[in-house]
C-alpha cells in the first residue's frame, strides 16, 4: 500500500529547543488516526527526536538511537554518526522506511537510512510530506518575527496542515531549556 508521511519540525531560539509534529496517520487514502505523537524525549529528557515514515520503523529507530546515545554518554553527534553507520550497513535496518530529526541544546540533526547526517546552517529541521511547507513558514517566521520557538513551530505546522493533505492541525510540541 502506498505510504505517506507526516510533518515534524524542530528549531532552536533564545536558548529553547522545540520539536513538534502533527497527529495524522494515513493508510493509503484513508486517515486512520488524528492524534498520533511522533516525537519523543530521549536520554533522560536531554534529547528530542521525531520521525516521519513508517510508525513501526520510526519507533524502532528511536530505540536504536537512544542506545547509541547511552553508548556515547549523550554526545548527540557521535550517537548520530554511529547510528548512521549501523543503519546504512545493517541489512535489516537498511530496509526501514523512516527519517529522524534529533536535537539537544547544542545541535540539531537529520538522520536517514541513506547515511545522511545533516545539520542545517539555520538550525531549522523539517521532515515528512509537509516538511517543505513547514520549513518555509518557519524560516520566514524565524527571520521576520519575535515569536518563540514553540510559537514558530505551532504556526509552521498550522500552515503546513492547510497545504499538505497528509498533515493535520492536531499538534504536539516538546521543548528543552538551558
Amino acid at each position: 500500500m502506498e505510504q505517506h508521511s507526516t510533518t515534524v519540525i524542530g528549531l532552536r531560539r533564545n536558548g529553547i529547543v522545540a520539536i513538534g509534529c502533527d497527529g495524522q496517520v494515513t493508510l493509503g487514502n484513508t486517515v486512520v488516526k488524528h492524534k498520533a505523537i511522533k516525537i519523543r524525549r530521549l536520554f533522560d529528557n536531554r534529547v528530542l527526536a521525531g520521525f516521519a515514515g513508517s510508525a513501526a520503523d520510526g519507533l524502532s529507530l528511536f530505540e536504536k538511537f537512544e542506545g547509541h546515545l547511552k553508548e556515547s554518554d549523550g554526545q548527540l553527534i557521535k550517537a548520530a554518526v554511529d547510528m548512521g553507520k549501523e543503519w546504512r550497513q545493517d541489512k535489516i535496518l537498511r530496509r526501514l522506511e523512516a527519517v529522524l530529526i534529533v536535537m539537544d541544546l547544542n545541535n540539531g540533526l537529520l538522520i536517514s537510512g541513506n547515511g545522511d547526517i545533516l545539520e542545517p546552517d539555520d538550525g531549522i529541521l523539517a521532515i515528512g510530506s509537509g516538511g517543505a511547507y513547514a520549513l518555509a513558514a518557519a524560516r520566514a517566521l524565524f527571520r521576520y518575527s519575535d515569536l518563540s520557538a514553540k510559537e514558530i513551530i505551532t504556526e509552521s505546522l498550522g500552515i503546513a496542515s492547510e497545504i499538505c493533505i497528509y498533515t493535520n492541525s492536531s499538534i504536539t510540541i516538546y521543548s528543552l531549556e538551558a
